[in-house]
């Protein structure tokens, strides 16, 4: 899998996560997720997903340590090593 397809299915997933937790707080990042994942698919340009993924990695990390239960480890992992193939 490239650097590419790996932010984007880590942006998935946490575009899925954020949808779950469904808390108004966090509309405005699944609308940017929703958005650089629709973009990078028409242009496959994937800046879009590694400037919004780590703002979403940053919310879920927060929303972790509050509710530790409800954000996985694996998926601020997953997050976090897709970031790092920029």
């Amino acid at each position: 899998m490239s650097a590419s397809e790996q932010i984007e299915n880590a942006c998935r997933e946490a575009r899925d996560k954020f949808l779950k937790l469904d808390v108004e707080v966090y509309k405005d990042i699944i609308e940017k997720l929703q958005f650089v994942i629709v973009s990078y698919n028409a242009d496959k340009n994937p800046v879009g997903l590694y400037h919004i993924g780590e703002a979403a990695l940053d919310l879920l990390k927060k929303h972790k340590e509050q509710k530790s239960r409800q954000v996985s480890k694996e998926l601020i992992d997953t997050l976090e090593k897709a970031l790092a193939n920029k």
